[in-house]
């Protein structure tokens, strides 16, 4: 190749390479530019007193929907617990605040011009295939108004569901939260509280306990009735309205069975038991009645008939005679070939 024509080639390329960075140079330059123009555009636009009252009066309307939610807040709290229950007035004051926030989004994307028709569409299909994906949860949420609607538990009541007993903490659109008489919390659904049978020890202010005892079949059975009534009169925690009871249960195995039956207030349940088990033994004892446990006699057989000591004696010997008549017959056989062999010598 002539080099004169490689030298222009070199540099007609590196002329076009200078142009295309000059170029893009230029380019670059004027898009940022544009960007910063645009955007002090912008700045200049909203830099405006109609503005600046625009977005005062949009504080404003956020810091009044705020102290709304809160003063409603407070209202709930300060209803007295005869018309609202804490779980419910914990449930509203839940309710309030999704409430609260979901007025706070809507308002936010309206201010910003976004179309909440469309954000409403959208919410419905969506709403259908959370559904479906989490029949579950909606299960629960169902099932957890219903539970607020029977009102058949609150805060602090002492529940069973199934094999889980324990006091509820707290009573929410999913799930209801226990702590145990050992302190472990438990969370129950909603769903299996209302598809199972519940026991609300607390329900009611009042209580029933029905305590059995049993007394020897010796024992008169009016003078053990008449002690055992005697008890609910030594118990403080004992309520007088409605009146105890005490009657005859079973005639059992090893004795009479009754039981006691006293009222008491469903806070005082360990205390009244104590004092009924106390008042049950003192009365007890001092009437001098019994009351019968098990009891093991043993009785030792042959001391006093002669056939049954021969029998146990034959027992016991019979081994040993067998052994002893064994070992002089292998120590004959033995010895005799030895003393026949002495004699031929």
């Amino acid at each position: 190749m002539n080099p004169d024509v490689h030298e222009e080639a070199q540099m007609v390329v590196e002329t076009n390479s200078g142009d295309l960075f000059e170029n893009a140079t230029d380019a670059a330059v004027n898009t940022v530019k544009e960007t910063t123009e645009t955007f002090m555009s912008w700045v200049k636009s909203w830099c405006n007193w109609g503005t600046l009252f625009h977005l005062v009066g949009v504080v404003l309307i956020i810091l009044a929907i705020y102290v709304a939610y809160k003063i409603a807040v407070r209202a709930v709290k300060k209803v007295p617990e005869e018309k609202f229950s804490m779980h419910k007035s914990a449930l509203i004051t839940r309710t309030l605040k999704y409430v609260y926030y979901f007025f706070l989004i809507m308002y936010v994307l309206d201010l910003f011009g976004v179309k909440v028709s469309a954000i409403w569409g959208a919410a419905g299909v969506a709403g259908v295939a959370i559904a479906f994906a989490a029949q579950t949860s909606v299960s629960n949420i169902i099932s957890g108004i219903f539970i607020v609607a029977e009102k058949t538990m609150k805060i602090g009541d002492l529940i069973t569901v199934g094999s889980e007993t324990g006091i509820v903490d707290a009573i929410g659109l999913l799930s209801v939260q226990i702590h145990t008489l050992d302190n472990q919390l438990i969370r129950i659904p909603n769903s299996t509280i209302i598809n199972s049978n519940m026991v609300n020890t607390s329900y009611f202010p009042k209580r029933r306990m029905c305590i059995g005892v049993s007394v020897s079949y010796d024992t008169d059975m009016n003078e053990a009735l008449e002690t055992l009534q005697k008890v609910p009169g030594l118990c403080e925690k004992v309520l007088k309205d409605p009146s105890p009871a005490a009657w005859f249960d079973k005639f059992d195995e090893s004795g009479i069975n009754l039981t006691l039956a006293v009222w008491f207030n469903s806070a005082d349940f360990i205390q009244t038991k104590n004092e009924v088990f106390i008042g049950i033994k003192k009365v007890f004892d001092d009437a001098k009645i019994e009351i019968p446990y098990n009891k093991l006699d043993v009785k030792f057989l042959g001391t006093d008939t002669g056939d049954t000591k021969v029998v146990s004696a034959k027992a016991t010997v019979k081994p040993t005679v067998k052994r002893a008549a064994k070992k002089p017959a292998v120590k004959k056989v033995a010895v005799k070939p030895a003393a026949k062999k002495v004699a031929k010598e």
